[in-house]
């Protein structure tokens, strides 16, 4: 078995656990430094808007031989400075190159094509011009934002009923996350937005609740008569239930990331295909984030705020009496009294050959004997 695979075997089983809901102030603590730099990055430097947004020319060569450098120097040339864009794209012609020029260089089509012609050598035939207006833009923004607004709202609403309210805030402040460190990260970057993007940013959302979902629901199992035992906080039981699908979300991230990963490198890198690689540009930031903010961000919220409830502050309070009477009771070389209803909480384990419950209470020495 590789290494890995060990390790997945001993979280599934219970053997090894990472206290991930005990380091909440850790997580807290880096969630908001990378938030901090996400939101500074929105207010200095802003978002670098594509075309579609700005409005503009589009000119489409199609000429054999022309060469990226050669475009950009004759855009240059035409806007005065280095603002134009200039990147090849595959269509049924063959490879074309683009040159996206912004309605605020006051470059008018017609003269930017004719200047383009000169420069490149170009026959009419050879160039096309396509004018995108700035509205365009403005309401792909708009239907996305109301978009947005109707997903929470569902995902709030399915939350609340399939689980409960302190859920769905903790799921909602996961998405929210993802959003800002994603939008944050093309605003340091300097990354463009296009309308692309816009789909991308709207497709995270999915991924990054499907992971906090599984999450939610083990979790919910794990704690459905927590209150009549008391050797386990709802911190202890949320910790193992995310340790019981720890491995699952990584490898669901993992193979989600690959074939992202190919479309980004591969179908935008070398094959130039611009609008796959807006798409799949926010989906590798979106996925990278939502793998961190299911873990670190999602159950550990919800730790905290079921923790402020009445009757977990009062389990907190018995088990906190209990490990205080099992020291004692081992200092003082007595047996340490079972706890039947403790066997009764289960964890359930990651879902990949049926069903499996896992007594929270066992210990490794109860595990490697055999003893129950």
């Amino acid at each position: 078995m590789s290494r890995f695979g060990n390790i997945g075997h001993r979280l599934y089983t219970g053997e090894v656990s990472f206290d991930f809901v005990g380091r909440r102030k850790l997580w807290s603590i880096l969630s908001g430094v990378i938030l901090l730099a996400a939101i500074l990055g929105l207010s200095v430097r802003g978002l670098n808007l594509g075309i579609e947004f700005k409005g503009g020319d589009i000119y489409t060569i199609s000429k054999p031989g022309v060469t990226i450098s050669q475009a950009q120097k004759a855009a240059n040339e035409l806007t005065h400075d280095s603002s134009a864009l200039v990147q090849t794209t595959n269509s049924s012609k063959g490879q074309q190159i683009t040159v996206q020029i912004s309605s605020s260089e006051n470059v008018h089509a017609t003269a930017g094509q004719q200047a383009l012609e000169k420069s490149l050598d170009l026959t009419p035939d050879q160039i096309s011009t396509q004018y995108l207006s700035a509205s365009w833009g403005s309401d792909i923004s708009t239907k996305a934002l109301e978009g947005l607004v109707v997903f929470m709202v569902l995902v709030t609403l399915y939350l609340a009923f399939a689980f409960e309210w302190r859920l769905a805030v903790g799921a909602l402040v996961a998405l929210l996350h993802d959003l800002v460190i994603t939008i944050g990260v093309y605003a340091l970057v300097g990354f463009e937005v296009t309308s692309g993007t816009v789909i991308g940013f709207l497709t995270i959302l999915g991924y990054s609740l499907y992971d906090t979902v599984v999450v939610f629901d083990g979790l919910k199992s794990a704690t459905k008569d927590l209150t009549k035992q008391n050797k386990l906080t709802y911190s202890d039981a949320a910790n193992a239930s995310l340790n019981s699908t720890l491995v699952r979300s990584i490898n669901t991230t993992v193979l989600a990331l690959l074939p992202v990963a190919a479309l980004l490198f591969i179908g935008g890198g070398l094959l130039g295909a611009g609008v796959l690689n807006d798409i799949s540009l926010a989906l590798f930031v979106g996925l990278t984030a939502g793998a961190y903010s299911s873990i670190c961000v999602a159950t550990p919220t919800v730790a905290w705020l079921q923790e402020k409830r009445p009757e977990y502050k009062e389990l907190a309070r018995r088990v906190k009496a209990r490990k205080a009477a099992d020291a004692k009771a081992k200092a003082e070389g007595r047996d340490v009294p079972e706890d039947a209803a403790a066997d009764a909480v289960t964890i359930p384990a990651a879902q990949t050959g049926g069903p499996r419950n896992q007594p929270v209470n066992r210990s490794r020495s109860d595990r490697r004997t055999g003893r129950r």
